[in-house]
């Protein structure tokens, strides 16, 4: 069959409506542009509001709203982490055990700054880093991580007691090591840890608001922060409580939770503008994504880049990318611009590292209330309190919902379609009948009435 006579018999025969005008012979040339005139305008205008609806979909798919109905909800506790920030006691048991008593005091610098890593290493690249002939047959230069494990307090040796609404529980069995950069800490309620062991820290009406109490033995920075996130050289210091020994701290906080319609999975990354924990596309430091993980990663590929290894304490980091004494001297070179995250459009006028790193769906949002601190002092014993409390249960909380998921997009599109130019689906398939399938089936019709 000629292409004409295949395209005629389509345009008398189509369910799309106003084709068929184009073709039937009783009508003359002038309403025969008429109509082609019609049908383009239908399928511009339906084209137009299609490129419209696909845009929403993309763009502007995910509302937030405010819920107020508080009395129907559980408010998990935010994540706790305990970091050693200094152990003088340690350090110098460990200087004696490696260099004897009469050893020089720029090594127990030497050994705080290699245990507790903040970035900078001014004393070990001083002393270590020019080979002093003096000090060099006992500097450090490899291994560093060795040598901060030896220091490092365990568990049982920072937390003496913890309470949870005034019930006592055990305190290293539910307070799990986690990797950070600034060593090994110890968290409760966070689903970085490794081997975490979860208490149930909800409030909610019936158990009022939730107050956990520490007795720390150690000079230590507690970390406010969300399950997913970690504890980080960057994290704000907002969500940053410094322990000093013989002082009681007592914090109070509010919190806003984030809660997601069940249909927001199946949308994609980019239309929410979020991830979920799972999404972990291309993290090493960590199982599960948050922004904090995110960032560590960015840090991480961007010490690599300036110096072909990393700071000895960084996460999920083999023995072979860990820095020695050259690496130390290259990260502190680079220290200004790897300790600064710095948005795309300021990367031509700051100094930083861009990193290209998504909220996470359910951050949560804390807010300190009061900080009160008074001096403690019981005797011989060192030790400080510090008391973590929800001020109030939360009125409100932010919900993240689809208002264009897939079916409201086909339901426009077939919407759009319908109104302009009557077509639904078989009305494509149509198409494809009458210019593949329909000419075969009629030219094996006519040969075989011809034999």
């Amino acid at each position: 069959m000629k292409f004409f006579e295949i395209l005629k018999e389509y345009c008398l025969n189509s369910t799309l409506h106003g084709v068929k005008f184009i073709a039937e012979k009783d009508y003359t040339f002038v309403e025969r542009i008429f109509w082609i005139i019609c049908i383009l305008t239908s399928w511009i205008g339906s084209a137009f509001l299609i490129q419209a609806s696909l845009e929403a979909f993309r763009t502007n798919a995910i509302t937030f709203v405010v819920e107020t109905s508080y009395l129907d909800w559980n408010t998990d506790f935010p994540a706790v982490s305990i970091c050693e920030s200094r152990n003088t006691e340690n350090i110098q048991e460990v200087s004696d055990r490696l260099w004897g008593t009469e050893h020089d005091f720029s090594l127990e610098e030497i050994l705080n700054e290699l245990a507790y890593f903040r970035g900078e290493s001014y004393h070990t690249i001083h002393e270590c880093g020019s080979l002093d002939a003096e000090i060099s047959p006992l500097c450090i230069v490899s291994n560093f991580s060795h040598y901060a494990q030896l220091v490092r307090s365990p568990c049982d040796k920072i937390l003496e007691k913890c309470f949870w609404n005034n019930k006592e529980i055990d305190c290293c069995k539910y307070f799990r090591p986690i990797e950070t950069e600034m060593g090994i800490c110890y968290a409760i309620n966070s689903k970085q840890s490794k081997d975490s062991v979860k208490y149930d820290m909800i409030s909610n009406k019936f158990t009022g608001p939730g107050k956990l109490k520490l007795v720390i033995l150690q000079e230590s920075v507690i970390y406010l922060i969300g399950k997913e996130e970690i504890p980080h050289l960057l994290t704000s210091k907002s969500n940053q409580l410094q322990i000093d020994l013989y002082i009681s701290y007592k914090r109070m906080f509010s919190i806003h939770n984030i809660e997601n319609d069940p249909e927001t999975r199946e949308t994609n990354v980019e239309q929410r503008n979020c991830r979920f924990d799972n999404e972990n596309d291309g993290l090493e430091v960590y199982k599960y994504y948050s922004y904090s993980a995110c960032s560590l990663q960015c840090r991480k590929n961007a010490q690599l880049k300036f110096c072909n290894c990393t700071n000895h304490l960084m996460p999920n980091t083999s023995a072979q990318y860990q820095c020695n004494i050259t690496g130390f001297i290259c990260l502190n070179d680079h220290y200004e611009q790897l300790s600064v995250i710095i948005p795309k459009w300021a990367a031509a006028t700051r100094k930083g590292i861009v990193c290209d790193c998504l909220p996470s769906c359910t951050e949560v949002d804390i807010n300190i209330v009061h900080d009160s601190r008074e001096n403690l002092y019981d005797g011989e014993k060192v030790y400080s309190e510090i008391e973590i409390e929800l001020s109030s249960l939360p009125s409100e909380r932010y919900k993240r919902n689809v208002i264009r998921g897939r079916l409201d997009l086909v339901v426009s599109i077939g919407g759009t379609t319908g109104l302009f130019v009557g077509a639904s689906l078989l009305s494509f398939v149509e198409i494809f009948y009458y210019f593949t399938i329909r000419p075969y089936g009629k030219y094996y019709t006519q040969k075989k009435s011809k034999n």
